[in-house]
Formats: C-alpha cells, structure tokens, sequence
C-alpha cells in the first residue's frame, strides 16, 4: 500500500509543477514575414511597449537572436486570459549568402558579420522548436508559400504535432493572397493580417485561444 500511496504523491507532485510550466508561444517563419513586427504589436497591445522585440528592416535577418517577452496576457472577447511567453525567432533560411547583404548597400566586412550571425540564428531558431507549445507562423501574404523554407517549416512542425496558427501577414498590400497561402497549408487555420497597421489582430487574438491551449 505504501508503494502506492508513493506513486500517487510522485503524479501529483509533477502534475503539479507540469500546469505551472509557462507556456512557450513562437513566431516562426521567413526572414521578413513580419514576425517581430507582430511580435512588437503584441507587446504594445497588451504590455504598452512599444518596439519591445527590437527593430525591423526591409534588410532580411534584422533579428538575428532569439527574443524573448515572458508572461505575455493576452484576453479574448468573453473574458478569459491566456498566459505565454513570447518567443521571435530570426527568419529561417536555407541559404544565407554575404553577397545579398552587399546588394542591399552593406559593405563586405559588415554583410559577412551578419551573414555568419544570421546563419547562428537559423540554426537557434531550429533548436527552440523542440521548447514551443504552440507556433504562429508568419509569413509575406503578398509571396508564393510553395517555398523550400516554409514547406520545411511547417514539416518540422508536423512532425512534432506542434499546434499551429498560419498568419497570412501584410494583407494591406494590393499583391496580397491570402487563399494561395490557405490552399498551401489546408491543414490549419489561416488568419489574414496586418501586423503593421493592426488590421484583423483583434481575429488573430482570439484564433489563438484555439490553437494555444
């Protein structure tokens, strides 16, 4: 009977600190989907900061490092709360080549450092997926979702059964598909935004009291 009692205790007591566990929520995608850009208007929309996750750039790879908001609470119309850190990883990419940041008006020295620093972030980026409890992947609603990266994305993903919410980011631009990216990844809820000008982020709240439960 002891063994049992014992047994019991042990359940409880990780039970216990397994609900206490705070849920990781991140934002995936590739580089300039806008995932810090929504990442910052979460924080300003529920903290008031305002650029809390760093700077954006039409320069791909700004966000080099993984950052990190906790206890991020967010409510949903009928009044229940959702608790989670945010996590805004660098954009994933399968090739990152110095020459493109030169293109971009950076001299060598400079468009080699991010290069090198933007390879590290992809493979951070990979290494925290096995951390999240739900994904919100943010991607450029104006270009083709059929890409090598977002198909390896969102593979990766499946294969951990993570829950995920597809964000069709940028639909205040003209060349915006929201339906190519629904018909690429049918599997999973897909939300039309603009991360920038606020543009259905009151949907996309309440979508992820769906996803991230």
């Amino acid at each position: 009977m002891a063994g049992i009692f014992k047994k019991i205790a042990e359940k409880l007591f990780k039970n216990f600190f397994k609900k206490r566990k705070d849920m990781k929520l991140g934002l995936y995608g590739p580089p300039n989907g806008g995932k810090t850009t929504l990442a910052n208007r979460i924080c300003e929309d529920w903290l008031n900061e305002k650029d809390a996750m760093g700077t954006v750039s039409s320069i791909a790879h700004e966000t080099r490092e993984v950052q990190i908001k906790n206890s991020v609470v967010i409510e949903s119309k009928n009044g229940k709360k959702l608790t989670f850190n945010l996590v805004d990883t660098p954009g994933i990419a399968t090739k990152i080549d110095y020459e493109d940041f030169i293109k971009e008006g950076m001299d060598e020295k400079d468009a080699k450092v991010r290069a090198k620093e933007a390879t590290k972030g992809v493979i951070d980026s990979i290494k925290w997926l096995d951390d999240m409890d739900a994904v919100v992947v943010v991607l450029d609603a104006t270009k083709d979702p059929y890409s090598q990266v977002n198909i390896t994305i969102v593979g990766n993903l499946e294969a951990r059964k993570t829950p995920v919410l597809v964000v069709a980011n940028k639909i205040d631009l003209k060349k915006a598909d929201i339906k190519k990216i629904q018909a690429a990844f049918p599997q999973y809820k897909v939300i039309g935004i603009s991360a920038m000008k606020g543009q259905n982020i009151e949907e996309f709240y309440e979508t992820l009291f769906e996803v991230a439960r």
